[in-house]
């Protein structure tokens, strides 16, 4: 790859306990690279001691939120001040290894997106979080067509072009992975996945099971109705006239009277179903 200016953007809030493993980790990796490079941290309204650890760091940029705006903020943030053609982030607990950094690099040049997916030998995904991720996977695979490794890795490079373009609809919380790796493989960009191992993190998890596996959920069928909207609307459609078929040949056979009305209802609605689907997927194809 040719020399190219890369921006790490490590979003933090209350990483007292591993963001100077983190950043340090980097800067070694990163020093043995024939190519310039900054490291942008943005403290999120940390709470601990993460503040007064990073400001003992000269050779980062610090930004700091008065507030606590969330993770997807945080990189937003983080992307908009930084000068680099590529876009790398990673998350501050010292989970993902620095060492695979070479590596990413290495392949950006021929896609638009390189991401660690946390699928190595040593990848210690908490328990609790399995069977949530094994299931989201599946709807995202379905949704976008395409075998998603991981989807919401945070260890990622992209090229500046690449994120730009989806800077004004990315979420400000822990779905702004979710929704760039969606937003990619629904609109032909090429995405890049190499196996990393996954460390048990330093310090308290933020992850909340329920909330948290319901909103992201949400956020995949939403980012899928507004790139693929088709994807959503074509399945309930064909649902709906399948039921009503059923109903009508139920009636016909086993009850004396053909439910003439329930069933039109219920054809007419997969009719429109399938309508909203394909002027929403114009709309999409359109923007």
């Amino acid at each position: 790859m040719e020399a190219k200016k890369i921006s790490i953007v490590i979003p933090t809030y209350n990483e007292a306990g591993g963001i100077e493993q983190t950043i340090r980790g980097l800067k070694k990796e990163l020093s043995e690279l024939n190519l310039e490079y900054e490291i942008i941290v943005v403290n999120d309204g940390s709470e601990d001691k993460t503040e007064e650890i990073l400001k003992k760091i000269p050779w980062i940029q610090l930004i700091n939120h008065p507030t606590n705006k969330g993770y997807g903020a945080a990189l937003k943030t983080g992307i908009k001040r930084s000068e680099g053609e590529l876009i790398m982030i990673i998350d501050a607990d010292n989970t993902y290894p620095s060492e695979a950094t070479p590596e990413l690099i290495k392949h950006i040049s021929n896609y638009d997106m390189v991401v660690g997916a946390r699928v190595g030998k040593n990848a210690k995904i908490p328990l609790i979080r399995k069977p949530a991720k094994y299931f989201l996977n599946k709807l995202a695979n379905y949704l976008s067509e395409t075998k998603i490794p991981d989807l919401n890795s945070g260890l990622r490079i992209m090229k500046r072009d690449f994120i730009e373009k989806f800077i004004p609809i990315l979420p400000n919380g822990f779905s702004f992975t979710t929704t760039i790796t969606l937003g990619a493989l629904t609109n032909g960009y090429s995405v890049k996945y190499i196996p990393i191992n996954y460390s048990k993190r330093v310090g308290k998890s933020k992850f909340r099971p329920i909330r948290d596996t319901l909103n992201f959920f949400q956020l995949v069928i939403r980012t899928v109705l507004y790139f693929n909207p088709l994807k959503v609307f074509a399945p309930l459609s064909l649902i709906l006239f399948l039921a009503g078929v059923i109903i009508l040949i139920y009636t016909y056979f086993f009850t004396p009277k053909i439910l003439d009305i329930t069933v039109a209802i219920i054809i007419i609605s997969s009719i429109q179903m399938l309508a909203i689907g394909m002027l929403a997927d114009l709309i999409s194809k359109k923007h």
